[in-house]
């Protein structure tokens, strides 16, 4: 049985809702945006009583397509506030998006239990001893410096297995892993420094994943990021990413149906009621 913090993953277990709190105002959906510890605590409330399971919070954008590194002690401060703040409203386990040491340290002795590296834990050398001294669960994600080609799923299943490696030998139990194939980091060229350059066309990369869940699990539970990203945009010819709600849910869903474990999204209530109907209406193969 897995788990991300308290909350059972993968196999039976229903898919969970994981809630995204941004306190960086470079993030790319300004209204995932708070930056106020008021504001922190209602929105986190209001995710519990929408249904997530998980908070995740960031206090750095990642997004491949904007310059948006920012010193490591302004993300420190951001996400411990996010952090303290949360907290104080909600008993939701806590994760943390980022790929820095110094940053998930801090944020796990102010009370996160998940870490959330979207370079999968191969950007800071010291992250490796940080997991070692706390032991919180991870979600590795799919990273690479060098570009890759290749068959995007098995390009993938590569690449997790080398981060899922750095974390066992950090002391990471298996049971405290999931793995998040990376939609949206994948580009031929890319502003920002965490994404992993590719020469195929990364929309039809994103898809090939969404389409091959199941072979890229490998054994743990997937975490699933697609809410109001930009390959949404582009099969719609949505620029604004407050006008990509429908085709997120969308997404959500067939990414539920091809086994996805873990949502990670903007939308908590909207994506919590699509991911019961599609679980209802899905073929017992996972016991529900």
């Amino acid at each position: 049985m897995s788990r991300l913090g308290p909350v059972r993953v993968g196999g039976s277990n229903p898919a969970r809702i994981m809630g995204i709190i941004n306190a960086s105002p470079e993030s790319f959906y300004k209204k995932s945006v708070h930056t106020e510890r008021g504001d922190l605590a209602r929105v986190a409330k209001a995710m519990e009583e929408d249904g997530a399971d998980i908070i995740d919070v960031g206090g750095m954008s990642t997004a491949p397509y904007l310059r948006t590194l920012v010193p490591e002690t302004k993300e420190i401060e951001r996400v411990t506030k996010a952090i303290s703040a949360v907290r104080r409203a909600t008993n939701l386990p806590v994760s943390v998006d980022t790929c820095r040491a110094g940053v998930a340290r801090a944020a796990l002795e102010h009370g996160a239990e998940i870490i959330n590296d979207v370079t999968g834990l191969q950007f800071d050398d010291g992250m490796q001893k940080v997991l070692g001294e706390y032991l919180p669960s991870v979600v590795v994600c799919a990273y690479s410096r060098s570009r890759v080609s290749g068959n995007h799923a098995a390009a993938a299943r590569k690449l997790l297995r080398q981060s899922i490696s750095i974390a066992r030998k950090s002391g990471i139990p298996k049971d405290r892993i999931a793995v998040d194939p990376a939609i949206g980091f994948f580009r031929k060229k890319a502003e920002g420094i965490f994404s992993t350059r590719i020469r195929s066309d990364w929309l039809q990369r994103d898809v090939d994943i969404l389409r091959n869940l199941e072979e890229i699990k490998i054994g743990y539970p997937i975490l699933v990021s697609v809410s109001r990203k930009s390959f949404i945009g582009k099969i719609l010819g949505e620029e604004d990413p407050d006008r990509r709600l429908a085709g997120s849910l969308a997404a959500e869903t067939f990414a539920v149906l091809n086994g996805a474990d873990i949502i990670r999204t903007h939308n908590v209530r909207a994506t919590a009621d699509v991911v019961k109907i599609a679980q209802k209406l899905q073929s017992p193969k996972k016991g529900l």
